[in-house]
């Protein structure tokens, strides 16, 4: 894997692709043409392109490539939709499931007999790649294609759940299937507990890791870290996006703009320091909030000087990034009810976005009373809980 101090880090973990790259054969590959979704966390534990080991298969045939936010690339913004286009080395399609067609047209299907999922999820519900997976699932039941997933670690293990399962009628992007906040699967797993319960699965198979355990953190693994999307730089990052994002259907920024997104929230009118008083008077373990000022370059509140804080993920294995997400909306809401704000839904009829977020009204009506929002926690609680054991029968890993 590379240089490391003058000594040769050796990976841990073997992924889906790596096992690929050294020569391991699956019927559906084999003999097949292949379409390919991935970007640029798709590349082996020595750094090759995904994109590139299909390529040089033998006796198979790469046909189609298949990009979801944020692009082929990995460089578009959150939300910025792109068109198809032709991929300029290979000379094949590259079709857009992030701009006219969220889930893939017979047409974008007709050339392949197998498409082939590689991209580094981060287990967490709003992220929109699984939610890509899903439509393409069921897109290849329709069109009578098979889908080969090539897995990857869960970057923050398999053993914790967290958050409430989605109600049914808030499925969306960032959130399109019912499944709790924080899975504990690798994209592997989920897609086989999701495939299931569709009312037309689709033939899927997985080429599972060798060496990931469920105890497993990403650090342990020894493989590279390409950062998922552009916001999403760190490990630091990904730890507590499942509490943070709540923030995207508020006012106040989540750090987008700043070094620190995820990790610092913060607004003009939030005082950083009592904001941090109060969280500390819950005690939660794993976890430190430390006032600090920031001055967004873009999204929420860009140019302007904002208080707010910084979380410190003091010990990752009791931190719980929901919990804590939660108890900074309600301290938000509570200290500032003149200004904090939800964002308004973008046209009448529709779901505010922290209803889809959260997967339900819930958090948007309770937040503001502490006894409603704690009976809240312990219902999600109860919910992971179930779900985790739901999620048995489709563990790949010890």
């Amino acid at each position: 894997m590379g240089q490391l101090n003058g000594t040769e880090q050796i990976p841990a973990v073997k992924t889906g692709v790596d096992l690929l790259s050294r020569g391991l054969s699956h019927p559906w590959i084999t003999g097949n043409r292949i379409g390919l979704i991935t970007n640029p966390t798709g590349i082996t534990a020595d750094f090759v392109s995904t994109i590139d080991v299909c390529a040089g298969l033998a006796n198979t045939e790469l046909t189609a490539l298949y990009a979801c936010e944020h692009g082929l690339y990995g460089e578009l913004q959150a939300g910025v939709r792109f068109g198809d286009m032709l991929h300029p080395r290979l000379d094949i399609p590259v079709f857009s499931l992030y701009g006219d067609y969220k889930k893939p047209t017979p047409a974008m299907l007709a050339g392949v007999d197998t498409v082939l999922f590689d991209i580094q999820d981060v287990g967490i519900r709003y992220y929109t790649y699984a939610s890509t997976l899903f439509h393409m699932m069921d897109a290849c039941a329709g069109a009578g294609k098979r889908m080969l997933i090539l897995d990857r670690p869960n970057p923050l293990g398999g053993n914790v759940v967290e958050g409430g399962v989605l109600n049914a009628g808030y499925e969306s992007l960032v959130g399109a299937w019912r499944v709790p906040v924080r899975t504990g699967l690798t994209v592997g797993e989920l897609a086989l507990m999701v495939n299931s319960e569709m009312d037309v699965p689709c033939e899927l198979d997985v080429v599972a890791m060798e060496g990931w355990q469920r105890s497993m953190e990403y650090a342990d693994c020894r493989l590279p870290w390409m950062l998922p999307s552009p916001n999403m730089p760190t490990l630091d990052s990904v730890r507590v996006y499942a509490g943070t994002c709540l923030f995207e259907g508020t006012n106040v920024s989540e750090g987008r703009g700043t070094t620190r997104p995820f990790e610092w929230i913060g607004a003009p009118w939030v005082e950083g320091e009592r904001l941090a008083e109060r969280f500390r008077e819950y005690k939660l373990e794993g976890v430190h909030v430390h006032p600090v000022y920031m001055s967004p370059t873009f999204s929420k509140h860009a140019g302007e000087l904002c208080g707010g804080v910084r979380i410190f993920v003091t010990d990752s294995r009791k931190f719980r990034a929901v919990e804590t997400g939660l108890v900074l909306l309600h301290e938000l809401v509570s200290l500032y009810p003149e200004q904090f704000r939800w964002l308004e839904p973008p046209e009448p009829g529709s779901r505010y976005f922290i209803d889809l977020l959260a997967g339900g009204k819930e958090v948007r009506e309770t937040i503001h009373d502490r006894a409603e929002f704690i009976r809240l926690i312990e219902a999600w609680n109860v919910q992971a809980a179930e779900w985790k054991e739901r999620r048995k029968p489709f563990l790949l890993y010890e």
